[in-house]
């Protein structure tokens, strides 16, 4: 009787403490970790996100780039942190996925150690080409690489990367052969797709835009289920025939496990309200990055469609990091 007594106590003092900390929250300053650079896609979304936050929540959101190891490093901090609502993690929800399924070695649990609070930002990938290829359409792209005796060359960010994913993804839902190259991160990609050293790329949007007059490259479509408002004239590759794919990089907003859901919610909320904001939608189209905000369980959803998406793809090219 007594430790029951006991444990009834100490949940009723927890349950006390968690609503003490919402109704006072915040009270300082709130870190968001970014897993990766300054300058990158991730870090602008954040930042800009980050800015309006601090000013409807009254209080400055600072910025933590924690880069390394594909953005294990800053999602693993976040993971390891005290729920307490001071302590964000802003990434790219595609990277969290794909390393949920095909990682050896696991030092948290997306699922458990992770809350979801809202979805920021979507932004496609597309699929370019070297210029000398005698391709215009996806449609041709496609039959010209299935007629040759050896698969063609496509590029990445490196191996277990979104890139890397959407290429053996796209070789999958089209039914085509197609040699992965590895590099250490987009840039030296592209180089070498400008310098014609490959043949494909599935590079973001905003990436790839800075190129789109180049004449040493060729952008056939985009991979999301719809066209992007950053250039609108691109077609998907669902409209080109590559039925049902869709691949957008998600950036998302997520909180340690423990976080007071009165916290998590006022987060959500918050997020959704600067998304109307027209400062804040003009930044987000100048870096290429579609607005898209979700509730909670909205997120979570999502994750799980990742998640399973990219368990799929994993699976079958049978890729271990």
């Amino acid at each position: 009787m007594q430790r029951r007594n006991f444990l009834c106590a100490t949940l009723a003092t927890l349950a006390t403490t968690r609503t003490a900390l919402a109704q006072s929250w915040p009270a300082k300053s709130i870190r968001m970790i970014v897993p990766y650079p300054p300058g990158g896609a991730n870090d602008i979304t954040a930042r800009i996100y980050g800015q309006h936050l601090g000013s409807a929540l009254g209080q400055p959101i600072v910025i933590d780039n924690r880069a390394g190891a594909g953005g294990e490093i800053g999602a693993e901090a976040a993971a390891k942190s005290v729920g307490d609502g001071y302590t964000l993690l802003f990434a790219a929800i595609g990277t969290l996925t794909i390393h949920a399924v095909a990682a050896t070695s696991k030092p948290y649990d997306l699922g458990t150690d992770l809350m979801p609070v809202s979805m920021g930002a979507g932004v496609p990938l597309a699929l370019a080409v070297r210029a000398s290829l005698p391709v215009k359409s996806v449609k041709e792209f496609l039959d010209y690489a299935r007629a040759q005796k050896q698969p063609l060359t496509y590029g990445s960010a490196g191996n277990g990367s979104t890139q890397h994913m959407t290429g053996e993804y796209f070789k999958q839902a089209a039914g085509v052969d197609l040699l992965h190259v590895p590099y250490k991160g987009s840039g030296p990609a592209m180089t070498d797709l400008l310098g014609g050293q490959i043949d494909v790329v599935f590079e973001t949007l905003p990436a790839l835009s800075a190129h789109y007059t180049n004449p040493k490259i060729k952008i056939l479509a985009v991979t999301s289920a719809a066209r992007s408002n950053m250039l609108p004239e691109l077609m998907t590759l669902r409209e080109a025939g590559v039925a049902d794919f869709d691949v957008t990089t998600y950036y998302g907003l997520l909180a340690p496990k423990g976080t007071p859901k009165a916290i998590v919610g006022q987060l959500s909320a918050a997020m959704r309200d600067v998304a109307t904001k027209p400062e804040l939608l003009a930044s987000m189209n100048k870096a290429g990055a579609d607005v898209i905000t979700t509730t909670p369980e909205r997120m979570d959803a999502m994750v799980k469609g990742e998640i399973e998406k990219w368990g799929r793809v994993q699976k079958t090219a049978q890729i271990k990091l």
